[in-house]
């Protein structure tokens, strides 16, 4: 019976096991969004993941929202990034890069005083992250047909960066309500041109930065981050079993790495039709343990799982989960924090 510990191909990409660290942002970045070295012990730390897969890593200055995450559009994210890389491979580990661009969770503050883009001029409910006393996302403006080829080209640049920096790979960031999502789901677009209405072309830009992706790195060296619940971000769809299912069957036709899901069990789990549809390798990630890992696999619901909080807090998750050896207790309070306290310092075995 397959497990967790067992090795897998992804594509290209041959990993000793199934247990992949999620992308987690932990805004540690230096001044200009530069990775540092604080960061590379991080990742030095975790390289026992059968793949890591990057904090989310903007392609542009205008697809920033948070303080202090990293970049890959200029030349000194990419030396920052390539002092990781090297790091993580002397460790004997796999790294890739997400690529990011957060779309209307932004604010002015994060973009040198401009409006954030989307597809269309709607609002997200809530606040900004991290920001006191609270601010509300602000309404971004519609981007223009014209500059949606700019957004493919950030991301192919990002991509280009990413090999120059070293990664094993990369994953396009089409989740959790940002860009990307946005313009996939119809609740946040609205458009009347080639980018929205149908699905075929709301799930245009994904796939355009995705082909991107491709033409730079292969298909077996890409990967694509869902939500198919629409649970962040003040997101939904009118189909969403339409949409996602229409997205998967794409991604399958292009032969990527993998599919990875934020996904749990769930009486309206898309999980397994979508696995079905994109016909490749499908990463669940949300809230999984050891026991419940193995019982997707075992049940066919997914190749490998990826842990994100465990990962925090357990450098050394994968001999841990082995020798089923108590887990450290996560910090929430330093998840978003600066320097080392409740980052490189939770203990290994």
């Amino acid at each position: 019976m397959t497990t967790i510990f067992d090795p897998i191909k992804l594509g290209d990409l041959e990993l000793p096991n199934r247990i992949i660290m999620a992308p987690l942002t932990r805004c540690r970045a230096d001044e200009g969004r530069v990775p540092n070295a604080l960061m590379a012990e991080y990742y030095v730390q975790r390289a026992s993941a059968g793949l890591i897969l990057s904090e989310a890593t903007s392609v542009t200055p205008m697809g920033v929202g948070y303080p202090d995450t990293p970049g890959i559009w200029a030349d000194d994210q990419v030396r920052g990034w390539t002092n990781i890389t090297k790091a993580v491979h002397a460790a004997g580990g796999r790294i890739a890069l997400q690529l990011w661009h957060v779309g209307r969770i932004s604010h002015p503050m994060y973009l040198n005083g401009e409006t954030p883009v989307a597809p269309s001029a709607i609002a997200a409910k809530g606040h900004v992250s991290l920001v006191r006393p609270k601010v509300d996302f602000p309404v971004p403006r519609a981007l223009e047909t014209a500059e949606i080829a700019d957004i493919v080209e950030a991301y192919r640049t990002g991509a280009e960066n990413a090999k120059a920096a070293g990664f094993d790979g990369v994953e396009i960031h089409g989740a959790n309500g940002y860009l990307l999502d946005q313009f996939l789901q119809s609740s946040t677009n609205k458009r009347t041109d080639q980018y929205g209405g149908s699905v075929e072309n709301r799930a245009r830009l994904l796939l355009e930065v995705t082909d991107a992706a491709i033409e730079v790195w292969g298909a077996g060296r890409v990967g694509v981050h869902l939500s198919p619940r629409a649970d962040l971000h003040d997101m939904g769809d009118e189909n969403l079993a339409e949409t996602f299912g229409y997205v998967a069957r794409e991604l399958g036709k292009r032969g990527i790495a993998y599919i990875c899901a934020r996904e749990h069990e769930a009486a309206d789990s898309l999980g397994p039709q979508l696995k079905q549809a994109f016909g490749g390798a499908y990463i669940v990630n949300e809230s999984f343990t050891k026991d419940s890992a193995n019982a997707w696999l075992a049940a066919g619901k997914a190749d490998a799982v990826a842990f994100g909080v465990p990962f925090i807090a357990n450098p050394d998750l994968p001999a841990r989960l082995k020798a089923d050896a108590p887990l450290n207790e996560a910090h929430p309070e330093s998840f978003y924090s600066k320097g080392p306290v409740g980052y490189i310092d939770y203990p290994a075995l």
